[in-house]
């Protein structure tokens, strides 16, 4: 009987240190973002909307 507790305490406490390894890591990957391609069909002039809508 304690055999089975013993065990699946193990068990649980392998689970729970591969869950916060596995999110310390995921929270230490710096992420990147490609750069925006010079595109004539958008506009980046914060002004061009307003002059839209007028």
């Amino acid at each position: 009987m304690y055999a089975v507790l013993v065990v699946s305490v193990i068990i649980v406490l392998a689970v729970l240190l591969l869950a916060v390894l596995t999110t310390s890591k995921a929270y230490t990957y710096k992420h990147t973002v490609d750069p925006l391609d010079e595109n004539p069909n958008i506009k980046t002039d914060s002004n061009s909307i307003d002059q839209e809508k007028k």
